[in-house]
C-alpha cells in the first residue's frame, strides 16, 4: 500500500542531510553562475574554487550567508525527496522492483527511480526556484549571476505569484525534473542494488550502518558523474531574469536553447562548472540522505512493530530486510 509514513520518512531523512550539506549548495550555485555565457578568461573570477568561495563569502557577507536559502532548500528537500523516496520504497513494497528471490532487477529500477524523481521534483519546484535566487544573491562586489532582490522565501514565493501566476512559480521545472530523473533513476537504482551485493556477500553486516553507507557512496559518484550538466542547466534556468510582461526568460527559452548558449560560449567545460562543489555536495548528500532514509526507517519499524499484530510484524520485516 501507498502510505503517508513512507513519505514522511524520506522527507525527513533528506532534510537531515539539507542542513549539513546547504552551504556547499550555496557555494555550488554561485560558482555554477559564475561567467555566465562569457568564455574563458573574460570575465571576473570571484570565485577561485569551493574553498575560495568559502572564504569570500564568509568574508564578504558573513559566515550566516554560507546557509542562504535553507529554509526553502529544506522545504524542497522534505517534498521532492519526501516523494522520490517514499514513492520508490512503496514501489518497492510493490514488489514491483524485485523478482521472486528478492533480488532487484536492475532496469525496473531505473524506471521507477526515475519515475519517482520526476514527480518529486515537479512537487518541489517552485521551492528550489525560490532557494536558487536566494543563494545566488550577495554583495554587489563578488555578486554573479542575475540578482533577484526576495529576501525571505515568503516574500519570494508571494512576488513570482503576484506578478506571474501559478505558472511563473513552476518556471525552469523541466529542466529540474530532467535533473532529478536522472539522480534518481541512478542513485535509488545503484544504491538499492549494491546494498543487496553487499547483503548477500556478507562484506558487512547486514543490520550495520556501514552497509548503506557504502552503498549511498557508490550511488553519490554516479549521480555526479552524470547529473552536473544538468545541475548547471537547471540553475541557470531557475536564476535568470524575466520579462515582467510575459514571465518568459530573457537568456533562454528552454533546456536545449541553454544547452546551446553554454556550450557555444563557455564550450564543454561549462556545464561542469562547480564540479568540485557538485561532488563535495552530491556526494555526501546522496550518503547522508540514503543513510538516514536506511536508518530512520530501520527505527521507525522496529517502534512501529511493537504496537502491530505479531503477523503484520512479519511481512513488515520480511520486506524492510531486504532494502
Amino acid at each position: 500500500m501507498f502510505k503517508v509514513d513512507e513519505f514522511v520518512l524520506g522527507g525527513l531523512s533528506a532534510c537531515c542531510a539539507g542542513v549539513i550539506t546547504n552551504p556547499l549548495e550555496v557555494v555550488k550555485t554561485r560558482i555554477q553562475l559564475q561567467g555566465e555565457l562569457k568564455s574563458r578568461g573574460h570575465y571576473v573570477v570571484h570565485y577561485r574554487n569551493v574553498f575560495h568561495a568559502f572564504y569570500a563569502i564568509a568574508s564578504n557577507e558573513s559566515v550566516l550567508a554560507l546557509q542562504k536559502g535553507l529554509v526553502p532548500a529544506l522545504w524542497y528537500q522534505f517534498f521532492m525527496n519526501g516523494i522520490r523516496f517514499g514513492a520508490y520504497q512503496c514501489f518497492d513494497n510493490f514488489g514491483l522492483t524485485r523478482n521472486a528471490n528478492g533480488d532487484v532487477i536492475f532496469h525496473k529500477s531505473v524506471v521507477f527511480g526515475a519515475a519517482s524523481g520526476a514527480v518529486g521534483s515537479f512537487i518541489g519546484s517552485p521551492f528550489y526556484l525560490v532557494k536558487t535566487h536566494l543563494q545566488s544573491r550577495s554583495s554587489a562586489h563578488i555578486a554573479v549571476g542575475h540578482q533577484h532582490s526576495h529576501s525571505t522565501m515568503t516574500g519570494a514565493l508571494t512576488s513570482i505569484y503576484k506578478n506571474y501566476g501559478i505558472i511563473g512559480l513552476w518556471r525552469g521545472c523541466a529542466a529540474s525534473m530532467t535533473r532529478v530523473t536522472i539522480g534518481g533513476a541512478i542513485q535509488l537504482s545503484t544504491f538499492a542494488s549494491v546494498k543487496t551485493f553487499i547483503d548477500k556477500s556478507k562484506i558487512i553486516p547486514t543490520d550495520s550502518f556501514l552497509n548503506s553507507l557504502a552503498a549511498a557512496m557508490v550511488g553519490g559518484l554516479a549521480v555526479t558523474l552524470l547529473m552536473t550538466p544538468f545541475d548547471v542547466i537547471s540553475t541557470r534556468l531557475y536564476n535568470q531574469p524575466v520579462d515582467e510582461k510575459t514571465g518568459k526568460g530573457l537568456k533562454y527559452s528552454g533546456i536545449f536553447n541553454c544547452m546551446h548558449k553554454i556550450a557555444t560560449t563557455e564550450g564543454i567545460l561549462g556545464f561542469y562548472k562547480g564540479w568540485t562543489a557538485s561532488l563535495l555536495r552530491l556526494g555526501p548528500h546522496t550518503v547522508l540522505s540514503l543513510l538516514f532514509w536506511t536508518e530512520i526507517r530501520k527505527k521507525y519499524m522496529s517502534f512501529k512493530q511493537k504496537f502491530e499484530p505479531k503477523s503484520s510484524q512479519i511481512n513488515t520485516i520480511s520486506r524492510t530486510t531486504t532494502t
